[in-house]
C-alpha cells in the first residue's frame, strides 16, 4: 500500500488528486479487462445479478480510498499516512469480524484486545512526531 500510495501521490502532484485517482482506476480497469478477456479469471460474470446491492459499494469505496491515500501521503508523508490508515483498517476489520459482516463472527478476546492496544500505542508513537 505504501508504494502504491506514493506512486499515486506523485501522479497526483503532477495532474491533480482527483485526476490521478481517475487515471489509476482507468489503468486498473483496462488491466482487469485484459485479464477477463484472456480467460485467466476463473470467475463467472453471469452471476453478477446474484450479488447483494451493498456488494457493489466496493467500487465507490475504492475511489475514496485511493484518493484518500494519495492525498494523505502528499500531506503527511508515507510513514505517517500508512500508519494512520492501517490503524483505522485494523479497527474496522475487528468490528466487521465481531459483528459477523462476512458471515463468520469472531470474538475479540484478551489476546486480540492486548494486540490492538499495543498496535494503537505503536501507532501513537509513530504519529506523534509527524
Amino acid at each position: 500500500m505504501a508504494v502504491q500510495g506514493v506512486l499515486n501521490s506523485i501522479l497526483g502532484e503532477k495532474i491533480g488528486e482527483i485526476e490521478a485517482t481517475f487515471v489509476v482506476h482507468v489503468i486498473a480497469t483496462a488491466l482487469l479487462g485484459l485479464v477477463l478477456v484472456s480467460g485467466l479469471s476463473g470467475g463467472n460474470l453471469r452471476n453478477i445479478g446474484t450479488a447483494p446491492w451493498f456488494g457493489f459499494l466496493g467500487g465507490p469505496l475504492s475511489v475514496i480510498i485511493v484518493w484518500g491515500v494519495l492525498t494523505s501521503i502528499a500531506k503527511v508523508g508515507a510513514a505517517s499516512a500508512t500508519t494512520a490508515i492501517l490503524t483505522v483498517q485494523i479497527l474496522t476489520a475487528l468490528a466487521l469480524d465481531y459483528f459477523g459482516v462476512t458471515g463468520q463472527k469472531a470474538d475479540i478476546g484478551i489476546t486480540k484486545a492486548v494486540g490492538v492496544v499495543v498496535f494503537i500505542v505503536g501507532a501513537y508513537l509513530l504519529l506523534r512526531e509527524a
